[in-house]
């Protein structure tokens, strides 16, 4: 038994790929939004690049199953979560809805017991 979890400590999950692979892909979409300054000039452009930085950071730590990289990424996905359906109460658009549940959905995977065993 204990042969079983030294392997699965190593490997990571088909989840864990998908979820970086959506959240790399996000990450870089906002960055190159707030260079072009359509979150506006100053501090929320840096701010935005702050967050994007610090995900991106998170994303390849995760990658590498380390658990300082889930944390940031749990923590991305929580705090995505509620500022995406937080926007979409004020707006009533429904992207903003789908963009929150979909970081919902990741954060409740990614807090799982089987994937936080598989870090190192």
């Amino acid at each position: 038994m204990s042969d079983e979890k030294k392997v699965a400590a190593g490997q990571m999950l088909p989840g864990i790929a998908g979820i970086c692979m959506y959240l790399i892909f996000m990450t870089i979409v906002n960055a190159f939004a707030a260079l072009q300054g359509r979150f506006g000039e100053g501090g929320p452009k840096y701010g935005v690049l702050a967050v994007c930085t610090l995900l991106a950071v998170g994303i390849f730590g995760l990658l590498r199953l380390k658990k300082w990289g889930w944390a940031l990424v749990a923590a991305a996905c929580m705090l995505l979560s509620v500022g995406y359906l937080f926007i979409f109460s004020r707006l009533h658009a429904g992207f903003f809805l789908v963009q929150g549940l979909f970081s919902l959905v990741f954060f409740l995977y990614l807090v799982r017991t089987e994937v936080r065993e598989r870090l190192r």
